[in-house]
């Protein structure tokens, strides 16, 4: 796997270079050579964000999380990507390395098919992004979809962790 690391407001030394790169090669099992990862570590006050994505075949593994050590981070993002590649083995044996899960044995039981427990319909009305927001806000929601008046596309809202707010919109 293809590894990068990157710094913003925050020097990388060899050795979180090292140490990340041998961390990531425990996911080398799973991926075949031209997979992609990178890692982003980037200073905020007094915490260190580490963002990891790896890219293989169209699809996306993305962990991130914040601590004081961005090494403690990378331990437990690799963890974290490890769970997710372990809990979605069944759907992704086909498109992950052939002998990927040949020595897996399942810590936890596997579900076989996703669930769906609530399905809702709603009208979609045209409105800006910061009424989106505000909508969002008053039903006490994570995120609000609605259509965008601007380029009459259907577009989401989120609340972020960080307290700012995210838009996903289609790409044509």
């Amino acid at each position: 796997m293809k590894t990068t690391i990157s710094g913003r407001k925050v020097p990388i030394t060899d050795s979180f270079t090292e140490r990340t790169e041998k961390k990531l090669s425990k996911l080398d099992k799973f991926f075949d050579s031209d997979a992609s990862a990178e890692v982003t570590v980037t200073q905020e006050r007094n915490l260190q964000r580490v963002e990891i994505t790896i890219r293989h075949n169209g699809l996306l593994f993305r962990a991130e999380d914040a601590s004081a050590e961005a090494i403690e981070v990378v331990d437990k993002l690799v963890d974290v990507l490890f769970r997710q590649i372990r809990r979605n083995k069944t759907r992704l044996e086909k498109r992950l390395r052939d002998d990927a899960f040949t020595d897996f044995l399942p810590d936890e039981p596997e579900e076989s098919e996703y669930r769906v427990v609530r399905s809702k319909k709603f009208p979609v009305k045209p409105m800006d992004v910061d009424e989106a927001i505000l909508q969002m806000n008053m039903l006490g929601h994570q995120f609000y979809m609605f259509r965008n008046m601007d380029t009459n596309e259907i577009n989401v809202v989120y609340a972020r962790r960080d307290g700012n707010y995210g838009l996903l919109e289609p790409n044509a």
